[in-house]
């Protein structure tokens, strides 16, 4: 028997504090990083559909 959610609730916290990056390059290098990883696998499950 199929599950249907009509509704989802996501709740997060934020916090400030002095844990801020010292310069914008560590941060930059960071999202390049996570942006290439996510096209990688991206990538790969348009191979894995493709093959099918």
């Amino acid at each position: 028997m199929p599950i249907e959610i009509r509704e989802l609730q996501i709740t997060a916290t934020v916090q400030e504090d002095g844990n801020k990056p010292s310069s914008n390059a560590a941060a930059i290098v960071d999202s390049e990083a996570i942006v290439a990883r996510c096209v990688e696998q991206v990538l790969e499950i348009l191979k894995e559909k493709s093959e099918r």
